[in-house]
């Protein structure tokens, strides 16, 4: 028996009715979101137990790589509110056309995205990374580079399914690519002799150390994908909204609709995380020492923000299921539980980040230097997970009313114009006193980033529903 079609939603609902959804719909994309955060944690630790020098040059290849893979992504995120809004709209036929033209804009950003990775060595210089890290880091991105045009495949898919209030599909998935994340970063990082289990393939693979993880990533990424697309091409929930039952080329004025739309997104996401991402590159002129605490501690905290981010997914979805319907009492209802519901999440991770971090950090290292190190900046970590918290869910908010033009300025204007500028001032000059702060202050200008984010995009989500109700003519 077939499970149910998602039901487009129904308003107005009570708060505890609207809370429930919302928390049936982020629970399994909380699961998949931890396991994409976890793919970076397995590698960081598993790299750690190689040397200190593996460890730095997986961190520094993941401050080039994670901007890009998450630019990449965020402009495939247009497909969320846009399905989510043919959904809530009962226009199911616009669904599949809609997502045909998300997958090649996802191939052509896919291959956009390869090149850059197997390009990207002219950074190296230009950022002083230590001659003795490049050749690693150069390895790591050459591996990690094959895996970039599924990376757009795979979302797009997975967009496609979570706005249709179908989370739970990409949920397994993920899941399961996390376990073969596990077993292939052992094959590239030790070796076919090495891992037992695997004396019986007929291909040698030399032992790779951390740079083996991107290959591993690869290969994991196009495993996931052709999964994704089999189940999605043979499960009944999907009937009414089929993909590939016709052959449906490029339609340029549609994937220009998409790009513009989702590029926006993925810049926004990109100037927030590459903001956390460089300040690896930025230290590690310091020494290995920097590098590695810092990459402890945001490996951490990135653990922990897939919580908000989870909620903000879905009120992304929620919201552009309503604005679909043009239900503005339930737009309303859902920012409100949201943006609730993410401060006191937010409070929690903070509490957990006081009082765990010495455990947390241990799980990582056996090294007190980096222990030491990485604790003292998971400090500036609980000043801001409120103000993160808020500034993602309005976000979320913003996007599902397909307002993604503002996200992107104010996201800009918080991390590039205020905590890059003010982090490299307090952590590579003395500007604020008789010497830098080192890693301690980039983390500060991040903190203070964060605040005015959340600030200037709670607003504008204000002025957007404004401008939404007096279109509508709502009295």
């Amino acid at each position: 028996m077939s499970a149910p079609d998602a039901q487009v939603p129904s308003a107005p609902l009570t708060t505890r009715a609207e809370l429930k959804a919302l928390s049936l719909l982020t629970a399994p994309i909380l699961v998949s979101q931890l396991a994409q955060a976890a793919y970076g944690f397995i590698d960081t630790l598993m790299a750690s137990q190689v040397s200190p020098m593996d460890l730095a040059a997986v961190a520094v290849g993941s401050g080039i790589w994670l901007p890009l893979f998450l630019l990449t992504t965020g402009i495939l995120l247009a497909t969320t509110p846009l399905v989510a809004e043919a959904h809530g709209g009962n226009q199911r036929q616009r669904i599949a056309g809609i997502t045909h033209q998300a997958l090649w804009l996802a191939l052509g950003v896919g291959v956009i995205g390869f090149f850059a990775m197997r390009h990207a060595y002219p950074i190296f210089e230009w950022l002083g990374v230590p001659q003795e890290l490049r050749e690693l880091t150069q390895q790591y991105l050459l591996g990690v580079s094959w895996g970039m045009p599924a990376v757009g495949l795979f979302f797009a898919l997975r967009c496609y399914c979570e706005a249709q209030g179908q989370p739970t599909p990409v949920m397994v998935i993920s899941v399961s690519g996390l376990t073969l994340n596990v077993a292939f970063n052992m094959l590239f990082i030790h070796g076919s002799e090495a891992v037992s289990w695997l004396s019986w393939m007929p291909v040698h693979i030399p032992a790779m150390g951390g740079p083996g993880c991107g290959w591993a990533t690869s290969i994991v990424l196009w495993l996931m994908s052709g999964i994704m697309l089999s189940y999605l091409l043979l499960s009944r929930r999907f009937k009414h909204s089929r993909l590939m039952q016709a052959w449906e080329p490029p339609r340029w004025s549609e994937i220009k609709i998409i790009a513009a739309l989702g590029l926006p997104i993925g810049l926004a996401i990109f100037f927030e995380v590459s903001s956390f991402a460089l300040v690896a590159v930025l230290v590690s002129p310091q020494g290995a020492l920097a590098v590695a605490g810092h990459q402890v501690a945001l490996s951490v905290t990135s653990l922990l923000f897939m919580v908000p981010l989870s909620v903000a997914i879905a009120l992304t979805i929620r919201v552009g299921q309503f604005y679909g319907a043009r239900d503005f009492a339930a737009i309303l209802h859902v920012r409100r539980i949201g943006l609730i519901a993410t401060t006191c999440i937010a409070a929690c991770m903070a509490l957990i980040l006081l009082f765990g971090r010495n455990a947390i950090t241990a799980v990582y290292t056996d090294d007190m230097a980096v222990r030491e190190l990485a604790t003292q900046l998971m400090l500036f970590a609980v000043a801001y997970q409120i103000f993160d918290a808020l500034q993602v869910a309005a976000a979320g908010c913003l996007r599902g009313l397909q307002d993604t033009q503002s996200p992107m300025r104010l996201t800009l204007f918080a991390y590039w114009v205020i905590a890059i500028p003010v982090g490299y001032l307090a952590g590579s000059t003395d500007f604020f006193g008789g010497h830098s702060w080192g890693p301690h202050g980039y983390w500060f200008g991040l903190v203070l980033g964060l605040t005015v984010a959340s600030i200037l995009l709670t607003w504008q989500l204000g002025s957007t529903l404004k401008i939404i109700k007096a279109r509508w003519q709502i009295v």
